[in-house]
């Protein structure tokens, strides 16, 4: 067993008990459990399970979760594909909590790398709208990469602090994730890191930021809608004592069940001495020694009060679209809609949130189309991993095609296709873009996520 801070093992026997404690301490005999979501904006759960090189086991409380048992997963064509996104099986369940409406507008208010954001974005429609918010410049750029490779639409990335973010959007979604930094102690078991920062103290700083987000995502809240709080660490001060702490100062909100597939998954939320919340049982805890994957804790805050419709902010063009954008989309894709063609920071967009974005507080709003240069569009990574099945020139190439890895090495291949931008695709989702000349593509897939071998 992993040394772990003798003060932590003397809360955690407080929490669980000797015995359940006992059984929690065993589970750092076992190897942390690896899983992954099949990306059903690129392809449907059934038709991945015909091709699914990984693992058939499901994660019964996630439709489109798999557990996996596969190394080096981030070098297959179908992770550079966007087909699949791994994430700990724990960390599935949040998202997993109630029911989404596919017309829903959603906020995730902590959401680096990505994991829980491209679980929802999965969850919506056409119609519905995904912001996805980190504060760390750094971690911003992260999950705007894995937006860009899953290909979604209908989302933007921000960088802001949580006040800014109620600032720009009051009383506007009907569900908002607050995945909120915490000390980390579900984690332990994979993440040594986290075991040397711990503390008491680091504990109940997280715990003051944590009450600090949550009052935050209120202001953001849309009346009727719901927010759902989540941790990855087992600390009362972290999870029930902050959603007291809420419930105490928002008589309006109510503490309601999670859907019954993660309840069977998981423990009740623990009533400590002195909640004035006697729901607190509705809360849920996911730990290692009960089920597969690694700690986490979660809850859903309604807010009761009548539901009120949003209406739809159609977000005018801040310019106007450049001839050279309109030859492209012409040229390249099989139909577009000259509607969803609009200007965020000068360069053009499609498919950008109907929602009004401030000039610059967006990493990326909707799908990069690209960048005019001299009356021609040079196109953008994320314009070939959204729009592919659209595209009028598509290049399949088998999973373990010499081509293929040709290609993800950033090399020139040849091809029967004509003249033009086209995708490279393989099991019919695209991987990336290439510029195709007298039987010879020109490589534009991003140097930064070539593979070296």
């Amino acid at each position: 067993m992993k040394q772990l801070p003798l003060e932590f093992v003397t809360r955690m026997k407080k929490l669980l008990g000797e015995e359940e404690f006992s059984l929690y301490a065993d589970s750092f005999n076992q190897d942390a459990v690896r899983a992954f979501r099949v990306n059903t904006e690129k392809i449907s759960v059934e038709e991945f399970e015909k091709i699914n090189p990984f693992s058939s086991e499901k994660i019964p409380y996630a439709k489109t979760g798999f557990y996996l048992d596969y190394d080096k997963i981030g070098n297959h064509p179908f992770h550079h594909a966007g087909m699949i996104y791994v994430q700990d099986p724990g960390a599935m369940a949040p998202a997993e909590c109630l029911d989404i409406q596919p017309d829903w507008w959603i906020l995730d208010m902590c959401a680096a790398p990505g994991g829980k954001s491209s679980q929802l974005r999965n969850k919506l429609g056409e119609n519905g709208i995904l912001i996805s918010n980190e504060i760390v410049h750094s971690r911003c750029k992260i999950l705007t990469g894995n937006i860009e490779r899953l290909g979604f639409r209908n989302t933007a990335t921000t960088c802001a602090a949580p006040e800014r973010i109620a600032q720009l959007f009051p009383e506007t979604f009907d569900m908002i994730m607050v995945d909120a930094p915490c000390s980390g102690e579900g984690m332990f078991r994979k993440d040594d890191i986290a075991i040397s920062e711990w503390s008491v103290d680091n504990v109940l700083h997280c715990a003051q930021r944590q009450k600090g987000i949550l009052e935050q995502a209120y202001n953001a809240l849309r009346p009727g809608g719901y927010i759902v709080y989540s941790t990855c660490t087992f600390s009362l001060e972290e999870n029930e004592m902050v959603v007291d702490d809420f419930l105490n100062t928002h008589p309006e909100f109510e503490l309601v069940p999670v859907n019954e597939t993660v309840r069977a998954y998981t423990s009740d939320g623990i009533c400590f001495d002195g909640c004035k919340c006697k729901d607190l049982y509705n809360a849920r805890r996911f730990y290692p020694h009960k089920s597969r994957g690694e700690g986490q804790f979660m809850a859903v805050l309604h807010d009761k009060r009548p539901y009120v419709q949003h209406t739809e902010e159609i977000k005018k063009s801040a310019g106007k679209i450049d001839p050279a954008v309109t030859a492209f989309l012409k040229d390249t894709l099989v139909t577009y809609d000259a509607n969803k063609v609009s200007v965020y920071n000068g360069n053009p967009v499609y498919f950008a949130p109907s929602i009004a974005l401030d000039k610059g507080i967006a990493f990326s709003c909707g799908v990069t189309i690209g960048e005019v240069r001299k009356n021609y569009l040079q196109p953008h990574h994320q314009f070939f991993m959204a729009m592919g099945t659209n595209f009028k020139r598509r290049i399949e190439l088998a999973p373990d095609s010499d081509e293929l890895k040709r290609y993800l090495r950033g090399e020139e291949i040849s091809v029967d296709c004509e003249n033009g931008w086209a995708v490279i695709t393989t099991e019919g989702c695209t991987v990336g873009g290439v510029k195709v000349t007298a039987g010879r593509a020109k490589n534009h897939y991003p140097k930064g996520l070539r593979k070296i071998n």
